[in-house]
């Protein structure tokens, strides 16, 4: 059953978010998403020619949402599932993953790479979520405007001083000492006129939004082999990283019971987790697929490239109760985080 929510709606094709990705997502998937993605109605306008942040937010978060309907099978199948039964998804949060290390290339380490895009956006660092088990950091980024209608994003950063193995520090660097900046000079400029003025020109936003989504992916070079494995016998986090970078680790719909999506889910045979995480004050429940499995290239000690599955991105539901005030309990779980992140320790085949 979907949530009722007032404020939320399907769009038109035509609305200012749309026209300013059909572009780089395509016009089908825009189409698609104009009947099946609830849209904050506040930012559902059309024409507009000064894009507010938080019309960029939405358009950003669904280019990525988009980017992972194309690397997640079951995510896809979930989508299309809700699609052809006219069914609404209420996207509620991404989560990235980074490397919190002085060595990383010439990209911003760990969290910053990523939230030197999303405050100028007009997000803000909510809550700090220590995942001691996972050796991470998870912080919570909410939206000023929109702060229970604009998805949130969960930046976690790995800490591999954490660690304490030579070799192990060694195929971390290996791996993202490679790193690139993928922000050119223009949507860093850009950036800077949306902290000071909180909107950009309607012709600058599909450039903008494409550079500031090729963030969200690897920015290192192919891994090699032997670097996986080291880092796999300690962190599959780590690991995950190594091919996937900061890709979105998972996308997430908001629904009104959890508990029985997952018996639904379940029962059509789809990999969903065991058990549903609760968190310690109950108003949070959140479970997810497994991971897809996918397809790898890596580099051998002989600079020969070879293929390896492993584990990819995956979905994820989660119910959100209210607060006393009224609000929406907008805050994460560390317990229900780190039972979630163990998504990408197993991998789902793909029937």
């Amino acid at each position: 059953m979907d949530i009722s929510n007032s404020n939320m709606a399907l769009a038109s094709t035509d609305i200012t978010i749309y026209s300013t990705i059909r572009e780089i997502i395509g016009a089908s998937r825009t189409d698609q998403f104009s009947q099946v993605v609830l849209i904050p109605e506040a930012i559902s306008s059309f024409g507009d020619q000064d894009v507010s942040r938080a019309q960029l937010s939405m358009s950003l978060f669904l280019v990525l949402y988009a980017d992972l309907l194309e690397r997640v099978p079951h995510a896809l199948k979930y989508f299309n599932r809700r699609h052809l039964e006219e069914q609404t998804i209420l996207l509620d949060h991404g989560a990235v993953r980074s490397v919190l290390s002085g060595r990383n290339g010439k990209l911003p380490a760990g969290e910053a790479s990523l939230s030197r895009i999303l405050i100028p956006l007009g997000y803000f660092h909510n809550h700090t979520y220590p995942l001691p088990k996972l050796r991470m950091t998870g912080r919570s980024y909410t939206h000023l405007d929109l702060p229970e209608l604009i998805p949130q994003y969960f930046v976690s950063e790995f800490h591999p001083e954490k660690i304490e193995d030579d070799n192990f520090q060694k195929a971390v660097l290996n791996v993202i000492d490679s790193s690139i900046d993928p922000l050119d000079d223009q949507t860093l400029e850009d950036l800077k006129f949306l902290s000071e003025n909180n909107f950009l020109a309607r012709d600058r936003c599909a450039d903008f939004l494409s550079n500031a989504a090729s963030a969200f992916a690897r920015q290192h070079e192919v891994p090699n082999i032997k670097s996986y494995e080291t880092l796999l016998t300690q962190s599959s986090e780590m690991a995950w990283i190594a091919t996937e970078g900061n890709s979105f680790n998972h996308a997430t719909d908001r629904v009104r019971d959890v508990q029985s999506l997952a018996e639904q889910e379940r029962d059509l045979g789809f990999p969903i987790k065991d058990t549903v995480e609760i968190s310690s004050s109950e108003n949070i429940l959140q479970t997810a697929y497994k991971a897809d499995t996918i397809s790898r290239t890596f580099n051998t000690e002989n600079d020969e490239p070879i293929q390896k599955d492993v584990p990819g991105s995956f979905f994820e539901f989660i119910t959100r109760k209210k607060l006393e005030d009224g609000k929406l309990d907008l805050a994460f779980d560390a317990s229900n985080a780190t039972g979630i992140f163990a998504m990408t320790k197993e991998i789902a085949d793909i029937d």
